[in-house]
């Protein structure tokens, strides 16, 4: 028997499943995108990243990602998806910097709430720590957060308010059970990039904003646009 023509038939047959491209980033966008109306948010986030990875340069897919990382953060999967503050904002950035009309659809995206008062938000409306005149902006529209103390995350948050008011929000640990809310508040004042705060009975505490976005304290310490998260 002549098993030759036999062997060119399988060969024949395995080629054409071999030789097959990847998905392109447009197909595996149009695959998140069916998942994302079907509610699979992790789903379709892996199709958003995969088409990202095919194309760094596929505005849409980049949007994509930041939009549904924007999603899962709202239903408190952060930690499962690395949906950060920080990861949403650089996926975003991308992809206005691809294509600039992408901004007008965030700003009017319920899926991108959470990241409306970071510096990085505020970047992309125009404002910029590295200019002393948005300052006194910047500090109001952007969250505080202190540093993480390990299983508790971020135990200070700072929010400055219209009128020269701010609020101190402190957790404080106890040896049982959750930590103990305390809440302090008094003034602020703001000179070019210099801000100092006068907590209620505290003597004044001074520092600054640098132009990387960072809120420094000489007592209260540095305060950041996002929450220390899943690090214990």
């Amino acid at each position: 028997m002549n098993r030759l023509p036999l062997l060119l038939l399988t060969l024949s047959l395995a080629l054409p499943a071999a030789a097959q491209p990847p998905p392109s980033a447009k197909a595996l966008n149009t695959e998140g995108f069916q998942l994302y109306q079907a509610g699979k948010y992790p789903e379709a986030l892996e199709k958003f990243q995969a088409a990202v990875q095919a194309d760094p340069k596929h505005a849409l897919a980049q949007y994509n990602v930041a939009a549904t990382l924007g999603v899962l953060r709202k239903q408190g999967q952060i930690c499962q998806h690395d949906a950060y503050r920080d990861t949403i904002l650089e996926h975003l950035t991308a992809s206005v910097k691809l294509d600039p009309k992408r901004l007008q659809r965030a700003k009017e995206d319920a899926d991108l709430d959470p990241i409306r008062d970071t510096v990085g938000w505020q970047k992309l409306q125009g404002r910029s720590p590295a200019r002393a005149a948005d300052v006194p902006e910047l500090l109001r529209k952007v969250s505080w957060f202190g540093p993480g103390v390990g299983v508790y995350g971020t135990l200070v948050t700072l929010k400055f308010e219209d009128g020269n008011k701010v609020t101190v929000t402190k957790k404080v640990p106890q040896e049982e059970g959750e930590p103990k809310t305390e809440t302090l508040t008094g003034t602020y004042s703001v000179k070019g990039r210099n801000v100092e705060v006068k907590l209620t009975g505290q003597k004044p505490d001074t520092g600054s904003l640098d132009t990387k976005g960072l809120l420094k304290l000489k007592t209260l310490g540095t305060f950041y646009d996002s929450p220390s998260e899943c690090d214990a």
